[in-house]
């Protein structure tokens, strides 16, 4: 059941999608990095549950959680969507008797929840990504101790999204690094080749003109080029350098991970969700630099307009180019054609996400086959490595 309340939209919400989608976080994967806060937070208030909620343009994401087996759910249905407009705490005594929640199923189903209290998790900037909440099945009414402390949970949460956001950046740079390093040995070992080559030639030759002491620069000049060559090949192939440890995905992972972070939300709705990738290229490795951001937004925006009955169809390929592999990411759904043609909040930013990655980004009408939006992204070449997300 719905209510006739206007969801709350904070003022600086364009900044805030935006901020929020620049930390490029996998929402399903940071769980351990806020773990112990979460307790400590429940500890503090004195209630059953607490969850640590980022928010985007649709859904809320429970990242982190004590007390209550949650991963996510509508933000038109949360409670958190009202801290997130708020510049300080956001409390609900008791939810049953507040007409905004008291028909939510966290409220009026078997959890019978009464008790909320969130704190905004806000940047230096005063953008609030989300919230940490504490939740209880029986009224409460926490002291400005017990909040302040929370507050200070909450900042150190938003710290730990940084320091995750600062080591994502950093491990690209070393990508980055990496391929410079790469592209210069490449560099070096077509000329140093020519040299050798050259020299090995006029060593052949010299004897028949007498050329002594020619040879012997020569011969100085061909060992030290050979010496340079095995220092290219060392960098290029060199079992003793430390392989660069980097963010990544493949076509089948990437597929895997939509289907874990949205299947669930179309299942809710009765859409029918329907990822594809390029069986001959899914191996491929590729960074996962902002994809969960562009897709998830995708996939969100065609969740909130497609009607029950209908479907998404996502497919994922990779092009393998002599330069840079190029990825293509194409959403289809059933929604009215008419929703996509005014983009919005959301396509705008997933658009310029697209095009911070160099990447290219179309919407496509067709009232016969539904909305259609496709996004081409360069892909530089991985080491084939992976790394712990942990901080």
């Amino acid at each position: 059941m719905l209510n006739n309340f206007t969801e709350p939209v904070p003022s600086n919400e364009k900044e805030r999608i935006s901020s929020l989608a620049e930390f490029d976080i996998d929402y399903s994967n940071i769980e351990s990095n806020f773990k112990d806060l979460a307790h400590l937070a429940a500890t503090i208030a004195g209630t059953e549950i607490s969850l640590v909620n980022l928010i985007d343009s649709v859904t809320q994401w429970t990242v982190s959680s004590h007390g209550l087996d949650l991963t996510q759910m509508p933000r038109e249905e949360s409670v958190c969507q009202y801290t997130i407009a708020n510049e300080g705490p956001f409390e609900v005594i008791d939810l049953s008797k507040d007409d905004r929640f008291k028909e939510r199923f966290y409220v009026k189903g078997p959890l019978d929840l009464k008790y909320y209290l969130g704190i905004p998790l806000s940047t230096a900037e005063g953008l609030n990504l989300g919230a940490l909440c504490v939740l209880d099945t029986q009224m409460q009414s926490l002291s400005t101790e017990k909040i302040e402390m929370l507050k200070i949970i909450a900042s150190e949460i938003v710290n730990r999204l940084k320091a995750m956001k600062t080591i994502t950046h950093l491990k690209q740079q070393v990508v980055k690094a990496k391929e410079i390093q790469k592209k210069v040995a490449h560099d070096i070992r077509g000329p140093v080749a020519g040299i050798i080559g050259l020299t090995g030639l006029i060593t052949q030759q010299g004897p028949n003109n007498n050329l002594d002491e020619v040879l012997e620069c020569i011969s100085l000049i061909q060992q030290s080029g050979k010496s340079i060559l095995e220092v290219a090949d060392e960098i290029l192939y060199g079992d003793n350098v430390e392989p660069v440890k980097v963010e990544e995905f493949n076509l089948q992972l990437f597929k895997d991970k939509l289907e874990h972070l949205y299947g669930q939300q179309a299942n809710n709705k009765n859409i029918t969700l329907d990822i594809k990738v390029n069986e001959r290229n899914r191996q491929i490795p590729f960074l996962k630099n902002k994809l969960l951001q562009i897709t998830g937004n995708l996939v969100s925006h065609a969740l909130r307009f497609t009607p029950a009955g209908g479907w998404i169809k996502i497919d994922l390929d990779l092009t393998v180019e002599a330069t840079n592999n190029i990825l293509k990411i194409k959403v289809q759904d059933s929604a009215e054609v008419s929703d996509i043609q005014n983009p919005g909040l959301v396509l705008t930013m997933v658009k310029q996400l697209v095009e911070s990655l160099d990447g290219t980004f179309k919407i496509l009408a067709d009232p016969e086959k539904g909305n259609m939006i496709e996004t081409l992204i360069p892909q530089h070449y991985l080491p084939h490595v992976s790394f712990d997300n942990t901080l």
